[in-house]
């Protein structure tokens, strides 16, 4: 793969780049930031160390392993689970450090896991996360995240997940944070310092993981594992950016994909992982295979041995060996035999034991819950449950609401909730939800009942199963809805089709929930349906028929006072689409930054680029989301119609409420090249800003560009704005059509 420079181009107001430098040690290693201090304790320790003892460092095993204890006493193993669903994660921890520091050297373990969304107090799944469009909200929740892991030892997460989205057939969408990679950057910058802090040696700070470099998002057919091809093109201008973006962050550590990208596994990749991950990025962290990964290389076929597969993971720059314990088999043998050099090896441990140093373990290796007693397993607690809560209702993505259908009275006298996600809170949590216990969550009815009138009745019939085909339960749910004054009908997706290994090859309901929704609206009552989905549906016939829709996504241990308070009004609904919402999945894949063509849609001809029985235009756009109030966005102008090449250009938008309601909107900037040397897209996200208003409040917001703001990837694969005419649109969704045109000034010729 041939090396060429990536330029990021993002908002540094909005992203806050933190570099890595500020992650490093210090002058004690309590405080963990000296680098000297640092050196001196890793080259002590790397002269001291046997083989085994080095591959040890290069090897995390699961709490599945049979020899675990006795490896982690003799000191060959670097690291292991400390998220185990059911277990008491902060005895277990204590326990297996206690037997580490027993080993000769006394190095102290790792303990990672899928700290994804929360880890007592589940937050909604990432794509809802990045609904909010609200970096401060995601940083402050991952760090409470990171509060609740580290009390209970975990170090290290591997969150987050980096990989843009843009076919919901993956069940993995729901993991990261959309199509788009500015948003993407912007919610991973905002993750990553929740988690790691400013000082990685803090206690309440872990270790993070960007994942899964590079390109897993694309698998071919929304198949998860299934091989990705991809343009160098596509990559450097898509799927790459969000990763550099977490380089430049100060990211600790990043988990190489394990699919094959463009024919070469990326576990084996050494021109993506050396080429451009270390020498063209810097990065100077560590690099974890993803699960199994290495000996997966021989179902891959490019080993025939596992001995092979070890020697292609640590040539590539595979650091470490994620629970498969490959490398702890094979490569002292591989040393031995000079066909794996020493300093490859030792170059790997170095990063492994500066990590630990980092963490500040060589100085407390109980920093993270350790001695002090605290146990995961005890209540989320009140503060973080009113934060979960929060930035439950924040995610939320109000898609229609017809005759302002919403918000719903509280004090109706009778109130219908149907539907089979209705009752439920395991699903509420969505996959890999860590420590997360189902029965400590509130269900969709519960916060319902919790938030009427105590004359409000509240009837309630589940219809269907999420995935059934019985239409048994259809009688009852009809009654009750002819009964009551409005009916909240809660539909969607289940944990055990979301996530990774969950590929769906339809994207509307499952099993036969549309036909209870349709026998539900029917009679007439004022139907509001609830999604919990974990990647854009395809519902034409909810978007024509039902009056009201709100996306809950997998909104967490608070669900269900949190579609609450958006259903009766008491939070105004703010967020946005990070995901394009198709009509139909022969769309598919459809985002909002597709590529001009040279035969643009025309309903009158039909050469041009269309479908003969779907429109063009997605049922949703990228960016879109209603409120209970109403904005009008305008007055889009620059304060120069021509930006010098090495000048700014602020371009100005007046957004006021033009409702009776206080409300937030998401005020977004794209930008379009009228001509580039390749056919640029229609537009790309390069700024957004939150604003909250009262009834008849009006602001005046800027967004400060530069050219570099304006660059796309060019032929020759380099990031670089072009000299000529750009147009800047803003508005609060991706078809926003208020805009300015602007002139780029080529520069002075010398």
């Amino acid at each position: 793969m041939p090396l060429r420079p990536i330029l990021l181009v993002l908002a540094t107001a909005l992203v806050g780049l933190v570099p890595l430098s500020t992650l490093a040690a210090t002058a004690a290693p309590a405080s963990g930031t000296d680098p000297a201090a640092m050196r001196a304790t890793v080259d002590g320790l790397l002269a001291r160390m046997t083989l085994m003892e080095k591959v040890g460092q290069l090897t995390i095993l699961g709490a599945d392993h049979k020899d675990l204890a006795a490896l982690i006493r003799k000191g060959e193993v670097g690291g292991t689970n400390g998220v185990l669903p059911g277990v008491d994660v902060a005895a277990y921890t204590r326990r297996m450090q206690h037997l580490a520091l027993q080993s000769r050297l006394h190095i102290p373990l790792l303990f990672m896991g899928d700290v994804v969304h929360g880890f007592r107090t589940i937050l909604p799944m990432p794509i809802g996360l990045a609904a909010t469009w609200d970096p401060a909200l995601v940083q402050q929740a991952m760090h409470a995240a990171a509060q609740e892991a580290t009390r209970a030892g975990v170090d290290w997460t591997f969150a987050p997940m980096v990989d843009i989205g843009r076919d919901p057939r993956w069940g993995r969408v729901s993991e990261g944070a959309g199509e788009d990679p500015y948003l993407d950057a912007v919610m991973t910058g905002a993750a990553i310092r929740g988690f790691q802090g400013k000082n990685l040696a803090a206690p309440d700070a872990m270790l993070a993981t960007a994942k899964h470099f590079a390109g897993y998002g694309a698998v071919q057919a929304g198949r998860d594992y299934n091989s990705v091809w991809l343009p160098r093109y596509q990559l450097d201008s898509v799927y790459l950016p969000p990763f550099k973006a977490a380089v430049d962050q100060g990211v600790g550590a990043v988990m190489a994909a394990f699919i094959a990208l463009n024919a070469v596994p990326t576990t084996a990749d050494g021109a993506l992982i050396h080429g451009v991950l270390r020498r063209q990025w810097g990065f100077d962290g560590l690099v974890v295979s993803d699960y199994d990964a290495v000996p997966q290389l021989q179902q891959h076929g490019i080993a025939a041995t596992p001995a092979q597969a070890a020697q292609e993971a640590i040539d590539a720059g595979i650091d470490i060996d994620l629970h498969s314990g490959t490398y702890l088999k094979e490569l002292p043998m591989l040393v031995r035999e000079g066909k794996v050099p020493m300093a490859t090896v030792d170059a790997a441990v170095r990063r492994v034991l500066e990590a630990k140093y980092r963490l500040g373990l060589f100085a407390d290796p109980y920093r993270h819950g350790g001695r002090r007693g605290d146990s995961p397993m005890a209540a989320p607690s009140a503060a973080h449950r009113a934060l979960a809560r929060e930035v439950a209702a924040r995610s939320m993505v109000l898609l229609r609401n017809q005759n302002h259908t919403l918000p719903l009275r509280s004090d109706l006298q009778r109130i219908a909730v149907i539907g089979p996600l209705a009752d439920d809170r395991l699903d509420l949590l969505g996959p890999v939800h860590a420590e997360g216990q189902a029965d400590e969550a509130v269900s969709v009815l519960a916060g319902i009942r919790q938030a009427v009138s105590p004359h409000t009745q509240v009837l309630y019939a589940p219809g269907t199963r999420v995935r059934g085909h019985s239409a048994a339960g259809f009688a009852r749910a009809v009654a009750l809805a002819r009964s009551a004054d409005a009916v909240v009908l809660v539909v969607g997706e289940d944990v055990a089709i979301v996530g990774e290994g969950n590929s769906r090859s339809h994207l509307g309901l499952p099993g036969n929930q549309l036909a209870l929704v349709k026998a539900v609206a029917a009679t007439g009552t004022p139907v509001v349906v609830v999604l919990i989905n974990g990647r854009a549906l395809a519902l034409p016939w909810l978007a024509s028929h039902v009056p009201a829709i709100l996306d809950a996504w997998m909104p967490g241990t608070e669900g269900g006072p949190a579609v609450a308070d958006v259903l009766f009004g008491r939070v105004d609904p703010s967020g946005k689409l990070p995901v394009t919402f198709p009509r139909d999945l022969g769309q598919v894949p459809l985002f909002y930054s597709q590529l001009r063509t040279g035969r643009p849609y025309n309903p009158d001809d039909p050469y041009t680029t269309r479908y003969v029985d779907v429109a063009n235009t997605p049922l949703f756009p990228f960016g879109y989301g209603l409120s209970y109030t109403t904005f009008a966005i305008g007055d889009v102008h620059a304060d120069r119609v021509r930006m010098p090449w090495n000048g700014t250009l602020t371009v100005a938008a007046s957004i006021r409420n033009t409702g009776t309601r206080r409300g937030a909107d998401v005020v977004q900037l794209y930008v379009h090249d009228e001509v580039a040397s390749v056919s640029p897209p229609l537009r790309l996200l390069r700024g957004f800003r939150r604003v909250t208003l009262a009834p008849g409040e009006q602001r005046t917001l800027h967004f400060r560009l530069t050219r570099h703001d304006l660059a796309i990837v060019q032929s020759d694969l380099q990031w670089q704005a072009n000299p000529g005419n750009y147009r800047i649109y803003v508005g609060d969704s991706s078809a926003a059509t208020d805009h300015v045109d602007v002139t780029l000034e080529a520069p002075a010729t010398p």
